[in-house]
């Protein structure tokens, strides 16, 4: 992986140099998701194997039923069973809940920081609805948005994680300021190693590394113009930026073919997307 940073200071270097060596210390990604994962994106799978895995997993299992009992998922009638989840949501529902539930801010390792994992979590969790809501009303397939955008941002934990790891033991205290500058300069190549680890499939890969310019993306280009217009949805509901006028007039909604009368109904989605945040947060 070539060296495509400039940075001056000292720790960034030397953090970077860690990533282009595929130096990072890589959350494990609780072993439940990655065959959530795996079966999921298996067109031979099926619903029997979803539930067998769940069913697993005694603290999942009542969670997804939790998610899927509340008024984001069913409003009107009482789900008993995955089996029955599965029949009224679908697998694409339940693998979106599965995963929301497995892989979550309690995989990284930050003391003091934990608000601002928290934070970056909630950002992430909100991005992945929106992004799914944006696929349907884009008229696109709905499969790997919910995950492309939990993970879109997965490099920024890791990244501040590591910072502290090797600020501390290098007897150094970084300021907050270098601290996420660091964080947002290099998070999408910590991303890349980490999906990679984790051994998630390519287009996903492509469409987190290639967010902020997708004509690079690959096979994942649509999937990083949902990432791009995703976290702008979520930073706008969440933090207020950006504001709604330029939310509305967000290019990657034209590279998305919707149409302004499209994107103005879809930002009328907000509780929609509100309630499943809540839900999952529960």
């Amino acid at each position: 992986m070539p060296d495509t940073h400039s940075s001056a200071d000292p720790l960034t270097r030397e953090l970077d140099s860690r990533i282009q060596a595929g130096n990072l210390d890589i959350p494990m990604l609780p072993e439940v998701a990655q065959k959530v994962i795996a079966i999921t994106t298996n067109p031979d799978s099926g619903a029997s194997e979803l539930v067998k895995v769940i069913q697993g997993d005694q603290a999942l299992a009542a969670r997804v039923m939790r998610i899927a009992n509340s008024v984001a998922y069913s409003p009107n009638a009482s789900i008993v069973s995955l089996q029955q989840a599965i029949a009224r949501l679908g697998m694409v529902s339940i693998r979106d809940i599965a995963l929301a539930a497995s892989i979550n801010a309690r995989m990284f390792k930050a003391p003091g920081y934990e608000d601002r994992i928290g934070s970056m979590w909630r950002h992430a969790l909100a991005t992945a609805l929106w992004c799914k809501e944006i696929a349907r009303r884009a008229r696109m397939n709905v499969e790997a948005a919910f995950l492309c955008g939990l993970l879109h941002s997965v490099g920024k934990p890791i990244m501040l994680q590591e910072t502290l790891d090797v600020a501390g033991a290098e007897g150094l205290q970084p300021e907050l300021d270098l601290l996420l500058d660091i964080v947002e300069e290099l998070h999408l190549d910590a991303a890349r190693l980490a999906l990679e680890h984790w051994r998630m499939p390519e287009l996903i890969i492509d469409a987190v590394t290639h967010q902020d310019n997708y004509l690079e993306a690959g096979n994942g280009k649509d999937q990083a113009k949902l990432i791009r217009a995703g976290k702008q949805f979520a930073s706008h509901f969440l933090f207020g930026e950006p504001d709604k006028d330029a939310l509305l007039a967000l290019p990657a909604m034209a590279d998305l073919n919707l149409y302004p009368d499209e994107v103005a109904e879809l930002y009328e989605q907000s509780d929609t997307v509100n309630q499943g945040l809540e839900a999952m947060r529960a």
